[in-house]
């Protein structure tokens, strides 16, 4: 099913894009730029597993291997790709798992608000329970039909096209359920709690209250 959109290369000018698929203060990138803090993880998907935890309905946690995984359902989605350093990648097709598969096959309590995603490393980030459940967020594993490479986050990455990319970590191994909001890795260190592109809310100083934890 396709669903409606919503290296670092040499700046392209972004003539002719109309005005309400670039976000302000973005620009079109040749390529897709590489940018990401720290190495590449090294992956062994024999041991490799996602895990879904925290506030879950039942209280129990939720594991997934590599295969188990590759058997769950796939959808493609057609969204732009907007990322904080003002570079924008339009027309992209991804494919993967719907970040709802997770949340049907292991349900947040009631009174769950907010989701972690946990990524290699310990990075983390925050966001609403609806952003996380929108319906172009995926668990991608291709891009364009190609498989996603070490760089962009194989064998996972998050991709939740309304938010600014930092949103959507690479190398993901997870999320947790929170009852409350929650600081992830980037927006302890100053990035906005929201990071919303239409907005341009990058850093946690254009905050208004109410848009997140105190720092």
């Amino acid at each position: 099913m396709t669903t409606p959109f919503s290296r670092i290369g040499a700046k392209k000018r972004a003539a002719g894009v109309p005005g309400d698929r670039l976000p302000p203060g973005q620009y079109i990138p040749r390529g897709w730029p590489v940018l990401h803090y720290g190495p590449l993880p090294k992956v062994d998907l024999a041991t490799w597993d996602f895990k879904v935890f925290g506030a879950t309905a039942d209280g129990a946690e939720r594991r997934w291997d590599w295969g188990q995984v590759g058997e769950l359902p796939r959808t493609e989605v057609a969204a732009d790709f907007h990322c904080v350093t003002k570079f924008s990648v339009l027309d992209n097709t991804w494919t993967g798992i719907p970040t709802r598969a997770f949340t049907e096959l292991a349900p947040p309590a009631p009174d769950v608000t907010h989701v972690m995603v946990w990524a290699e490393y310990g990075y983390s980030a925050n966001m609403t329970l609806a952003d996380f459940t929108s319906e172009l967020a995926l668990f991608v594993t291709h891009k364009d039909g190609e498989p996603i490479s070490p760089e962009h986050g194989w064998p996972l990455r998050l991709v939740v096209p309304h938010l600014y990319a930092w949103k959507g970590p690479k190398w993901v191994r997870g999320f947790e359920y929170l009852r409350e909001d929650r600081r992830g890795f980037w927006e302890e260190r100053g990035y906005h709690n929201r990071a919303d592109p239409w907005q341009e809310q990058r850093y946690s100083y254009q905050e208004s209250p109410g848009d997140g934890p105190e720092l």
